[in-house]
């Protein structure tokens, strides 16, 4: 196994890129990954999956219009992938083996049917693994101090490194369904988004055949939002 000195550099590195969240997972825990989606189908030499976020402006939920977070989100794809690429070449560096998971698109994986599209990783659930915060039921990674904005990207090592803990921390007040109940689409039913029934909105196309995110609701609804808040005596539903 890698010494903590590794470990310690490779978080100092991923700052120093512009990282706001770091964690580490051994692969042994993506054993329930769906068969073609596990990080050894990727890269068969992965024994540990970094995954680092960037956190997403707060105000931007304040937006009446959507051209600013459809930029946000925009750039933010390509500073989280500028950001793999540069810790991936360092790690290199170090003579550490890896493999950078894109924070978007390209996938190749899509239902026409179901308009349903599956990442080469689900990097959701790959920050679940690496101590990075839980999935709600609004199906976003949702972190104690950052809430759900924050926006993931994922190496493949082909070293052991020690792990972090999984968060036990509550993504969802008990009984909140306020992102069920407030998707104007009704596209949420607390585990899986309808991908269909979403994109409508999510991936709105104009006229020019620019695509816009006309639709951030599930996100902003969220009593965890920006961070998880201390339990009250009621929780909102």
């Amino acid at each position: 196994m890698q010494s903590e000195i590794d470990r310690e550099k490779i978080m100092e590195i991923a700052e120093r890129f512009g990282a706001d969240l770091c964690g580490i997972a051994p692969v042994e825990r993506f054993r329930d990954a769906p068969k073609g989606f596990h990080p050894c189908n990727i890269f068969s030499r992965t024994r540990s999956v970094l995954v680092y976020a960037k956190r997403i402006p707060k105000t931007i939920l304040e937006a009446e219009s959507c051209i600013p977070y459809t930029t946000v989100n925009n750039t933010l794809t390509q500073e989280t992938d500028r950001l793999g690429l540069n810790l991936s070449l360092a790690l290199e560096d170090m003579g550490i083996a890896n493999v950078m998971i894109p924070s978007d698109d390209p996938f190749d994986s899509w239902d026409e049917e179901r308009c349903h599209g599956m990442g080469v990783l689900s990097l959701r659930h790959a920050g679940y693994l690496a101590g990075l915060g839980r999935i709600g039921k609004n199906n976003l990674l949702i972190n104690e101090k950052f809430g759900n904005m924050i926006y993931p990207g994922a190496l493949l090592l082909a070293e052991e490194v020690t792990p972090d803990p999984v968060a036990t921390y509550d993504a969802c007040p008990e009984k909140c369904n306020l992102c069920l109940k407030s998707c104007p689409l009704s596209a949420l039913d607390g585990k899986t988004v309808d991908q269909k029934t979403c994109r409508p909105l999510s991936n709105f196309k104009t006229e020019k055949g620019l695509t816009l995110q006309k639709c951030w609701i599930c996100r902003k609804v969220c009593p965890n939002a920006t961070g998880i808040r201390k339990k009250s005596s009621e929780s909102p539903d």
